[in-house]
């Protein structure tokens, strides 16, 4: 739920739940005062009016006594003079929190409540001004009595009146007014709780929990999460610190193996110039100090220093090239090439390298005539000259033999380069595009690899658009693959694709 929701649902909860609330308890206490008033009183019927016009509806609870006295007074007046008819009329009249007091002439021929009818006597209405309407009746503002005349003659013809007296007492009286503020404040509380406990469910809670979960961060833990399936404003928070927590995550971790490897470089670096160095003080130092004495030694001293120096400044123009390739600081100078003529002409180019080694080569081009791609022709060359100076360095056969095949694929071609060398090993094999990585645990340089050549094919390869794998048996040799897309005339544009 949005929180333009929850604000909208907090405002209406606010001015309609109290509002509800004090409606359900202003009926309930009133009901339940009334009904404590008709018990205290002797009324039976329940009438809420009472609440708000108490005169009405205590006029209207006498309705049926004041007509069922007036249809006694015109057919059987006689029975008015009856006291023990007169206390069953005023039994009724109590029960309607009223009396009932009979007037002959100037005189008190009965009452219901002495003590009340002795101040209320004097001031009753004359004879004669009787109403047929039972809901006409004279209201005693300072006695809040309610009055209610009958007028007949008696059996011997004198005048007579009968009076129903009610007594008028409200509702809201000060227990009535204690018991709504207890109730309002309670309505009150009551709000302010159940708004509390749902804004600190849905708001303040998942804060805390985002809080918590920032302070991991600060610690360096990336490993808290959090989870919300709500679509609301919390929920985006969640969603977002999650991503915010897993790119976190993903470089601290990539700057960690960065700075492994950084420290591996170093370590690698040391190892593979070392080598070279002290082999090189070595050699001069047998000249220097005449160990050397013969010029065929010396000859051969001077060309092992060469030699390893040509191993260290290979070393460093790799360093140096993948440097610049990985920072993306070598300009590509993409173009579109004839498979067969580029593969053909790097196959010359080694051809003869391999048969001064007594390796022999064999190409098989399986592509159809006239494909095409768009690559870097320099580029791809390294490709092709690093993964066959990789398979000469390991190649153990008296006799080698590498493959070269190009395999026609719809949308690309597939190059496989295959030696039948010493193979790599299964556990290996996942980590040989690795930099820095060799297979023989003890680096040793005398193979002439610095353990880059084929992180440096992947990255081309990649540039390229393309992908690279590799197969081998342990034994029987290794084989690299890879591919390129082909270039299609109606699916890429005529422009000038050189950069």
């Amino acid at each position: 739920m949005k929180f333009r929701t929850k604000l909208a649902i907090t405002f209406f909860t606010v001015i309609l739940l109290p509002v509800l609330l004090l409606l359900v308890a202003f009926m309930t206490i009133g009901t339940v005062l009334v009904r404590s008033s008709d018990q205290s009183l002797g009324v039976e019927a329940t009438d809420l009016r009472r609440m708000s016009d108490s005169i009405e509806a205590f006029s209207h609870s006498t309705d049926d006594l004041f007509h069922k006295i007036s249809d006694v007074a015109n057919e059987t007046p006689d029975k008015l003079e009856d006291r023990a008819y007169l206390e069953q009329l005023n039994a009724e009249a109590v029960q309607r929190s009223s009396y009932l007091i009979v007037r002959r002439e100037e005189a008190q021929f009965y009452t219901g409540n002495a003590s009340a009818s002795a101040i209320i006597f004097d001031r009753l209405p004359q004879y004669g001004q009787e109403s047929d309407r039972a809901d006409s009746a004279y209201y005693m503002n300072d006695l809040r009595k309610l009055v209610k005349q009958i007028d007949f003659n008696f059996e011997d013809g004198a005048p007579g009146s009968v009076f129903i007296v009610t007594r008028i007492t409200s509702v809201f009286s000060r227990s009535f007014l204690v018991d709504m503020f207890f109730a309002i404040v309670l309505i009150l509380i009551l709000t302010a709780m159940v708004l509390s406990r749902w804004i600190y469910q849905s708001v303040f809670l998942p804060i805390n929990h985002l809080n918590l979960a920032m302070q991991k961060i600060a610690e360096g833990n990336f490993d808290y999460r959090l989870e919300s399936e709500d679509n609301n404003e919390i929920g985006d928070l969640y969603r977002n610190y999650e991503d915010m927590r897993l790119r976190l995550k993903e470089s601290t971790e990539e700057k960690l193996a960065n700075e492994r490897q950084n420290r591996e470089l170093i370590s690698n670096i040391t190892h593979d110039l070392k080598t070279p160095i002290t082999a090189i003080k070595g050699y001069v130092e047998g000249i220097i100090d005449g160990v050397a004495d013969t010029q065929e030694r010396r000859d051969k001293y001077l060309r092992t220093i060469y030699t390893k120096a040509n191993d260290m400044d290979r070393l460093i123009n790799e360093l140096t090239y993948y440097s610049s390739i990985d920072n993306n600081r070598i300009p590509y100078n993409f173009r579109r090439m004839d498979v067969a003529e580029f593969f053909a002409d790097c196959v010359e180019d080694v051809g003869l390298d391999l048969e001064s080694k007594d390796i022999q080569l064999n190409y098989s081009n399986l592509v159809e005539p006239g494909t095409r791609i768009i690559a870097d022709p320099e580029q791809l060359k390294k490709v092709i000259n690093n993964i066959i100076g990789n398979s000469i360095k390991y190649m153990d056969k008296e006799k080698g033999v590498i493959d070269i095949r190009l395999l026609d694929e719809v949308d690309s071609i597939r190059v496989e380069i295959e030696d039948n060398g010493k193979g790599i090993a299964a556990k290996d094999l996942a980590n040989i595009f690795e930099r820095f990585y060799r297979t023989d645990a003890s680096r040793n340089s005398m193979k002439g690899g610095s353990g880059i050549g084929l992180s440096i094919v992947k990255k081309i390869i990649e540039d390229h658009g393309g992908y690279i794998w590799a197969t081998s048996r342990e034994g029987e040799g290794t084989c690299l693959h890879f591919v390129i897309r082909k270039y299609r005339e109606g699916k890429a544009d005529e422009q000038n694709i050189d950069h």
